[in-house]
């Protein structure tokens, strides 16, 4: 790689920033990792003839920093959480149901409607595991820039439409509209020591999860490795905003580079597909919820943001909206991330999606 190469990267990064900040002034969902993925997208379509021949974002930079989103979902996995899945067991049995059919429905939507290739449309369906889906797509070589607008697209709609609808239903805004914001994670490490395990968690993580083979090792490496240690009683881990921002700024960058010469009927018929997708998904959400609530201890507009395939920190943010306990969405979304990421995992082999 030439010194041209570095100086894009170099030069496409504070655009990511930039377009980082902005989507977080403006209130825009996942605001550091959209903005910079829509700021160099925009950057590298306006400017390709700038570029240097065959640019491509450095792969293994994306990568070292992708294992900082990873620690950060492996922070969310302790035992007060673990804890409460007995009292929770209905509505976890209907994700289960849940996390098949909508897999299903959304196959069947990206292949036979969108005509996506099998590949694609695989793991465009996938109802959860934003990173992991597009990590794992990429090493099955489908289009990636299809499937990240796709999975985006997902978390975006779902952010947009549940809030509305539960803002209408109780009469007044929620989520991050009402000012509420989650409860900062405290560790009981000096905070030197605990920014010496992120790093070292960071790097075992990503030589760990390649050799164990694992899907996008990059990412599931530094979680479970993060996981465990929370479980074990060293942690909690912090990771700093600064560090989170960065992450998503530099994730956001690479995943925008890949959008060179992409087409707007494609970015219109992917707005279409994902509009019929998520609404399935959000319906299907609901139907269980009608099947389970008489069974359930859980209240029932809680019980439907359990269901909703949206962002974890927003569904979150909207259950803090209603007084109701934000870690009982956060077990039921990190349930459904971990069976989705599973279904890939398994799925992709029986269906010939690995790339050889």
């Amino acid at each position: 790689m030439n010194i041209k190469f570095h100086l894009t990267t170099g030069f496409l990064l504070p655009i990511g920033a930039a377009g980082g900040l902005l989507a977080e002034t403006v209130g825009l969902p996942m605001p550091w990792m959209l903005g910079s993925l829509l700021f160099v997208a925009l950057a590298v379509s306006l400017r390709k003839s700038n570029l240097p021949e065959n640019y491509e974002f450095p792969a293994n930079f994306r990568k070292f920093f992708m294992a900082f989103i990873g620690i950060m979902i492996g922070s969310q996995v302790n035992w007060a959480l673990i804890n409460q899945a007995p009292q929770m067991l209905p509505s976890l049995i209907a994700i289960s149901f849940f996390v098949v059919l909508a897999h299903a429905s959304n196959f069947f939507i990206f292949y036979k409607i969108g005509h996506y290739d099998k590949s694609t449309a695989f793991f465009c369906g996938a109802p959860g595991g934003l990173m992991e889906s597009i990590s794992m797509g990429e090493e099955a070589g489908c289009d990636i820039r299809i499937l990240t607008v796709q999975q985006f697209l997902r978390i975006i709609l779902v952010i947009i439409l549940v809030p509305i609808f539960m803002s209408i239903w109780i009469g007044e805004p929620v989520g991050s509209a009402s000012g509420i914001k989650l409860p900062e994670v405290t560790t009981k490490l000096a905070l030197p020591s605990n920014y010496a395990l992120v790093l070292l968690l960071a790097v075992l993580g990503l030589y760990v999860g390649p050799k164990l083979r694992l899907p996008a090792g990059h990412l599931m490496g530094p979680l479970l490795l993060t996981a465990v240690v929370n479980l074990t009683g060293i942690g909690p881990i912090y990771l700093p905003d600064f560090m989170l921002v960065i992450s998503q700024i530099v994730v956001g960058a690479g995943l925008g580079c890949r959008f060179l010469g992409i087409d707007k009927l494609i970015l219109y018929r992917a707005v279409g597909l994902s509009l019929v997708s998520v609404i399935s998904m959000l319906a299907l959400g609901l139907l269980l919820c009608f099947v389970i609530f008489p069974i359930s201890s859980i209240p029932a507009n809680v019980l439907l943001i359990c269901f909703a395939p949206g962002g974890v920190t927003e569904m979150s943010l909207i259950a803090l909206s209603l007084s109701a306990n934000p870690a009982t969405v956060t077990l039921h979304h990190l349930y459904r991330i971990i069976l989705t990421v599973l279904g890939l995992t398994l799925l992709r082999k029986r269906l010939g999606l690995i790339k050889v």
